[in-house]
């Protein structure tokens, strides 16, 4: 057992459970692969396929003025290197301070009964499919003028977690993104789509550049708009970007204590508030089809919503707002009994849905004059107590009047609280899956509607592309 490819993921987390001295260990060992493409210019550049191995030592050590918590977390891990390891996170809670999140660790979930397989593996054979309709994407592309730019990737992590406490539990994560670029060949338009896929069997390509063609020709026009309010139609994407943040910004703690949007004034939360003026359900679940994520806490380490001590906590489908009401707001066991709600951990992915049924064609065929946008990017926060954002709009804005495209305009700073932005929506469309450009690197497990906005702050004219 000298190499990772001796040694199997759960014989490496029962290993470091017996090497633990610890009052309390928990152990957690991530396999990765991935596999990719890249290509520019209608043809592929690159190719490759990675793997990896991380393990996480969380080690907990009561005394008298509470139980404190050491975690360390390192790749490549050998059996050789299991010792170290161990001792270093046991060095590390012995060191520190009483956990203000310390709680029992969880206990008495079953085992799973595949905690002793071979972890899922990724490899260039999840582009089988998907690499030929790409070559004659590009072959399209060249005869219609157009330049593909993009990358394809896939991802499969085995989650493999152990307890002092008899936790066995493992979980399979797929995660896989598509970008595409068109680009005129002057370089002076181009146009943007993304795509979130478990396993490339549902991502179109040429479809893709179908739908970014069709944007090409609505740039041939420019038109310079000035800063403003503007009624706005935002795409999926953007909106799942904005709901998004809303999410990571919705712990209970925070919230009660005064900081955050979601704090009431004079004290308390805004649970049971109407934020939506639309029946709109914004919902977590771990089961939901094409968007499935881990059914059980995953903690690698200790923040304002997750808990190491929380490992192993199965979750439930959670809806955060129902029919346009704030339901729920982020805990872990430790928070919850600070504020006295519920405890609702943080879930891999998350959907809004309540609207019509119109596509974002029909929206815009519905639009007398208004701003479509593609998609935002560089998003940061300008103010917790509203969630004011700010950020840039990419890839393609364009001009709607009278229910068609007339042309592509200038990019715009805006300014937007996504809490504020639900209060004032007057139309979402169908939900559909789709991929969070700005998060894609932490998020990609999202589906959302469009929505039109009657006012969208456009701050001011931006020269970003």
């Amino acid at each position: 057992m000298s190499s990772r490819t001796t040694v199997k993921p759960h014989e490496i987390v029962e290993r470091a459970l017996e090497l633990s001295t610890a009052d309390g260990c928990v152990v957690i060992a991530d396999e990765h692969s991935s596999a990719n493409l890249r290509w520019a210019g209608n043809a592929l550049t690159t190719n490759g396929v990675t793997r990896g191995r991380t393990l996480t030592v969380v080690a907990t050590v009561d005394g008298a003025q509470g139980t404190a918590s050491g975690v360390v977390s390192r790749s490549a891990v050998t059996a050789g290197d299991l010792e170290p390891l161990v001792r270093a996170a046991e060095a590390a809670a012995r060191g520190a301070g009483p956990a203000e999140d310390a709680q029992p660790l969880v206990a008495g979930v079953p085992v799973a009964a595949d905690f002793t397989d071979a972890p899922a593996e990724t490899s260039s054979a999840v582009f089988t499919d998907f690499a030929p309709a790409l070559g004659e994407a590009f072959a399209r592309a060249r005869a219609g003028g157009r330049e593909l730019y993009g990358f394809a990737h896939h991802e499969m992590t085995s989650s493999y977690l152990g307890t002092s406490t008899g936790l066995r539990l493992r979980h399979d994560q797929p995660t896989g993104t598509l970008e595409l670029n068109a680009k005129s060949p002057d370089r002076s338009r181009s146009a943007w789509a993304g795509r979130s896929t478990r396993d490339f069997k549902d991502v179109d390509p040429g479809a893709l550049d179908e739908e970014l063609a069709v944007r090409l020709g609505w740039a041939e026009r420019r038109i310079d708009l000035p800063a403003g309010r503007y009624e706005t139609l935002l795409p999926p994407t953007a909106v799942a970007d904005l709901l998004i943040y809303q999410l990571w910004s919705s712990n209970a703690r925070d919230a009660t204590e005064g900081r955050t949007v979601f704090s009431k004034p004079g004290g308390g939360t805004r649970l049971g508030e109407r934020l939506a003026r639309l029946p709109l359900t914004l919902r977590s679940d771990p089961n939901e089809p094409g968007l499935e994520s881990a059914p059980f806490q995953l903690a690698h380490s200790s923040g304002d919503d997750a808990s190491v001590f929380d490992n192993g906590l199965p979750l439930a489908p959670t809806d955060w707002m129902r029919d346009g009401k704030l339901e729920r707001l982020i805990t872990t066991r430790h928070s919850a009994g600070l504020t006295r709600l519920p405890v609702t951990p943080s879930i891999g992915n998350l959907i809004l849905e309540g609207g019509g049924e119109r596509s974002l064609e029909e929206m815009v065929a519905a639009t007398e004059r208004g701003l479509l946008l593609t998609c935002l990017w560089y998003i940061r926060e300008v103010d917790p107590a509203t969630l004011l954002l700010t950020g840039l709009t990419r890839d393609g804005v364009y001009l709607v009047e009278n229910g068609e495209v007339v042309g592509e305009v200038n990019n715009f700073r805006f300014n937007e609280s996504p809490v504020d932005l639900l209060s004032r929506a007057t139309e979402a469309g169908r939900t559909e899956k789709t991929l969070p450009r700005e998060w894609s690197d932490w998020f990609t497990r999202a589906a959302m509607p469009a929505l039109r906005v009657p006012d969208f702050n456009m701050s001011s004219v931006s020269q970003g592309v």
